[in-house]
Formats: structure tokens, C-alpha cells, sequence
């Protein structure tokens, strides 16, 4: 692994936020001063293709990018767009499956809320 893709996967796993491409850019720029945006967004496509870390399309807003790799359900803050993982009954999507007849083979999962520090509860 190039030590730019190293450093870029390390800002990733090293905190819980999903942060954007463009938050990534900024805090590898500032170890890695030569680094280029493309590169930044060249090596985001590469981790994410090769399953190391998993990129999260946000409607009307850029996506975000998840160091967990598992499926997994996120809350999304509809004031302040902040995400957080979210944990869900693991029977869940078993009983989904069995109530529609079919096999799932992956999942999306987004709900919606107001977060506390945005008044929500």
C-alpha cells in the first residue's frame, strides 16, 4: 500500500465520523502537503473497491466514506447531517426475508431523525 493510500485508509479508520472526501483531503494535506485532491479521491475509489472501507451515497449531499465494511444501519441528522452508526436486532432482516420470500444479499439502511445536540430526542 502507497503511503498516500495508507495515510488516507489511517485518517478512515482512526475515527468514528464518516467523513467526506473533501474532509479527508484536508486532513491528509496537512501531513502530506504534496498530496493532490485527485489523488485523494483516486485512492478513495481503490479502497473502496478493493472492500477496505465502504463508501455511503447521501441524497443532495456528498457521500460519505465508513470504515466498517459489514453492512450496517446509520442515523443521519436531517438538521445538521451528521452520521452515526446505528445497532439493529440481528433476527431483523432474517424475518425480513422470510416475510417476502427471498434471499437478501446486502442492505442500505438510512433512517432519518433530529439528533440531540440539534433539539431532537
Amino acid at each position: 500500500m502507497t503511503r498516500q493510500r495508507q495515510l488516507i485508509y489511517s485518517i478512515i479508520t482512526a475515527a468514528p465520523e464518516h467523513r467526506t472526501a473533501e474532509e479527508i483531503y484536508e486532513l491528509a494535506h496537512r501531513d502530506m502537503p504534496s498530496l493532490a485532491r485527485g489523488t485523494v479521491y483516486r485512492n478513495l475509489g481503490i479502497l473502496e473497491q478493493e472492500g477496505q472501507i465502504r463508501k455511503l451515497e447521501m441524497p443532495g449531499a456528498p457521500a460519505r466514506y465508513d470504515r466498517e465494511r459489514l453492512p450496517h444501519p446509520h442515523l443521519i441528522c436531517q438538521r445538521c447531517g451528521r452520521i452515526q452508526d446505528a445497532a439493529m436486532p440481528p433476527t431483523l432482516l432474517e424475518e425480513l426475508a422470510r416475510e417476502q420470500g427471498v434471499t437478501l444479499t446486502g442492505y442500505d439502511l438510512k433512517l432519518y431523525h433530529i439528533c440531540p445536540a440539534c433539539g431532537g430526542t
